[in-house]
Parts: C-alpha cells; sequence; structure tokens
C-alpha cells in the first residue's frame, strides 16, 4: 500500500482507478507469504446496492489467489448471485436444508441475549425463563426476529413483561411481527409523521443523512438543527429504521420488502409515485434557497476537488442528495 500511496497520493483512493488500485493492493496482501490462516466474512451480499456485480468477480478472483486465504459470502438465493459465485468452484451451504444446525446456534444466541435483558431489567427466574421459552418457541430459526423483539423488551417494564408476553405482542414471523409493529405505529399519536419518514425512506434512491431527511418534510426541517430531536422521532418508527454515523438505513432488507409490499397502501396512500414527486418538488426548493456560487468562499475556480476542507456547519449537507439525484433538473 505504501508503495501505491507514495506515487500517487491521497488520489488513489478517490479518482476512478480507485477500484483496481485497491484490488491490487487487497491481491498483493493476499499473496503475502507471511499470511497466516485467513478468514474473510462477506455477509448479506444480496443487500449490496452499488456495484454487486464487480464484487462478486473479486472474490471470485481472489479465491484462488491463495490457499491459505478462505472466503465465506452469505446471501439469499439470488440467482445471479449463485451463478457468478459457481465459477469459483464454492462449496453451497442451504441453511434451509440445515434447519437443525441453524436452529441450535438461534438457541444460542437467544440465551445470550435473554441473559443481557435478565441483567438488565433485573429479571427474576420465572421473568426470565417466560421469556426464553417465548423466544424459543417462536423465533423459527430467525436471528433477526430474536433481535427485533429484544430490542423492544428493553422497553418493557419487568412489571407487566409476562402480561406483554401473554397479549402475543411479539408473533412469530417476521411479516407478523413487521404488522404488528405497524399497528402500533398506526395507534400511535405520531402516525402521521412516522408514515412520512418511513415513505421517504422508502422511496429515496439510497440511505440518507438526518440533514437530508430534514429538507423532504416541512415538520422535520424544523429539527435541522436538533438532530437528537429527529433520532427520537424516527425511534418511534417500531424497529424498521436504524441509525448510523447520521445515515438512517433500514434494519434488514426485508424491512424494507414488507413495506413496499404488505404496508405499501399504508405509507404511500396516493401512491408512491406522489411521495417521488413531493421530495423531487422539495429537493427543487431547497437547492434554490440554498446553492450560491462558490459556496465554500473558496475563490478560485480551479481549486483541486480533492484539497477542499469542508467548512462546518457545511452548507451543503442538507441538499447533498437533492443536488446529486436532481441537480441537473435546476437546468430545466
Amino acid at each position: 500500500m505504501r508503495k501505491k500511496y507514495d506515487h500517487a497520493g491521497k488520489a488513489l483512493f478517490e479518482d476512478a482507478n480507485a477500484w483496481v488500485a485497491l484490488s491490487e493492493i487487497f491481491a498483493n496482501i493476499l499473496q503475502d507469504q507471511g499470511l497466516k490462516s485467513t478468514y474473510l466474512i462477506v455477509d448479506g451480499l444480496d443487500e449490496c446496492q452499488k456495484d454487486l456485480l464487480q464484487l462478486l468477480d473479486l472474490i471470485v478472483q481472489m479465491s484462488s489467489i491463495s490457499p491459505r486465504v478462505k472466503w465465506i459470502a452469505s446471501s439469499r438465493n439470488w440467482p445471479e448471485i449463485q451463478k457468478r459465485l459457481e465459477t469459483a468452484g464454492e462449496k453451497k451451504l442451504c441453511l434451509e436444508l440445515n434447519a437443525e444446525s441453524v436452529s441450535a446456534a438461534v438457541g444460542k444466541y437467544i440465551r445470550y441475549k435473554v441473559d443481557r435483558l435478565a441483567r438488565l431489567q433485573k429479571y427474576d427466574k420465572k421473568k426470565r425463563d417466560a421469556v426464553r421459552d417465548h423466544l424459543s418457541s417462536n423465533a423459527n430459526g430467525t436471528f433477526l426476529w430474536v433481535t427485533l423483539v429484544c430490542q423492544h423488551l428493553e422497553k418493557v417494564s419487568r412489571w407487566n413483561i409476562l402480561a406483554k408476553l401473554n397479549m402475543n405482542m411479539f408473533p412469530p414471523g417476521l411479516d407478523a411481527l413487521y404488522k404488528r409493529m405497524m399497528e402500533q405505529i398506526c395507534n400511535s399519536h405520531d402516525v402521521d409523521i412516522c408514515k412520512r419518514i418511513l415513505a421517504c425512506v422508502t422511496t429515496v434512491y439510497r440511505p440518507i443523512t438526518l440533514k437530508e431527511l430534514t429538507s423532504f418534510d416541512d415538520e422535520l426541517e424544523a429539527t435541522s438543527d436538533d438532530l437528537e430531536s429527529l433520532e427520537e422521532i424516527i425511534g418511534l418508527c417500531g424497529s424498521f429504521l436504524t441509525i448510523r454515523e447520521g445515515i438512517v438505513y433500514f434494519v434488514h432488507q426485508s424491512a424494507k420488502d414488507f413495506l413496499l409490499g404488505k404496508a405499501s397502501d399504508g405509507i404511500f396512500p396516493s401512491g408512491m409515485q406522489e411521495v417521488h414527486y413531493s421530495i423531487f418538488s422539495r429537493s427543487l426548493q431547497t437547492m434554490s434557497r440554498t446553492l450560491r456560487r462558490d459556496i465554500y468562499g473558496l475563490h478560485a475556480p480551479g481549486f483541486p476537488v480533492n484539497q477542499i476542507n469542508k467548512p462546518k456547519p457545511d452548507p451543503l449537507a442538507q441538499v447533498r442528495y437533492s443536488c446529486i439525484y436532481w441537480g441537473p433538473s435546476m437546468r430545466l
């Protein structure tokens, strides 16, 4: 890496040749004679939203470079992914055909999560056993279901935990759980804002930052300088969404699939096109209000883009998504 970096500098990781340069560096690392047995794990290939085929080709190419390196890749059963990986002569393990192993792993995960909950919520033995039995009986070999239910249980007082379990607040199966989460949102006082957030995050072309989200809704725009409040609002959207480093993501691809499918009538009462148009329209308004010549105050039209230091606060933070996807419309 040092050799290439000394030659190209920071541009090595930024220009159009970055993929090629980094791939070569990666290949050199894998061929290092000092490298011991190494395992590379790539989880959720089907959730790769950009350059999936390029990533698959890299895995196939690199998998034969060194006998000391083993690859483990997980994915839904997508024919396109299977076809690419088959060229590497991989050994395929279908989890659907190994239900007992998956169930055993989920069982260990449940015990770990329940022990953590018991310490956090101060469960007595009766409550701890009841939670563990409920999770074990309804998980159906799904780690994500256990994770989502435990997130809810962290917010439930230990005094009524048994009542919540008996009320079937956490039905088995992801779709059933997502449906229950939507029912809770619809019965809350924040139903309108939650639905608008879910509709917006489902419609946009990529995960958006908290700042970008505020530009797409009048009510949310008031929180543009109070992102902690916005995080609280997003926390009201069941467990469909999560925030990492200021960016709003779906907790899992299955959550987005559910909203686009079985919950589409609820979050898109006038159709997804209406939400898409609203994002487009507000993007034009926000750009018209925000953008100006030399917005970073560089005073030099030819200043190298890779040497620019973003000012704080960044005047483009709220409109970055709009500039990328709808900027060309400003010239129409």
